[in-house]
């Protein structure tokens, strides 16, 4: 099994939205997105997780909240890679790997024809 995880990564809206619940921000969703430059529909979709962090929102919220966007990136890329897992486990488990012979053959052949 390629993901051991027995639950969801969270999602890098679960973190925005204990930022906006924590007392000590004293922000609003409309605030955030203010500050973003992005609407207010934005803000909510990411923080009720319907909607995915890009790189773009990502270096946004890094700048915002003095983190990186690999913190964001990271985060989503969790949610991806584990949802995709859930949805295509049957698929990917009839997937059957190359032998050790059959990936020696094929680097022979991509040294072969590079030179």
């Amino acid at each position: 099994m390629l993901n051991k995880r027995k639950r969801r990564p969270s999602h890098p809206g679960a973190l925005l939205r204990e930022i906006l619940a924590s007392e000590e921000a004293g922000l609003t969703q409309g605030e955030v997105a203010t500050r973003l430059k992005v609407s207010r529909l934005t803000v909510s979709e990411l923080v009720n997780e319907r909607r995915a962090v890009t790189p773009d929102m990502a270096h946004r919220l890094a700048r915002l909240f003095e983190t990186t966007p690999d913190l964001w990136l990271n985060m989503q890329k969790a949610v991806d890679v584990w949802d995709a897992w859930n949805a295509n486990r049957a698929t990917y488990n009839k997937i059957r790997p190359l032998s050790a012979h059959q990936r020696k053959g094929k680097a022979r052949e991509r040294t072969a024809l590079a030179s």
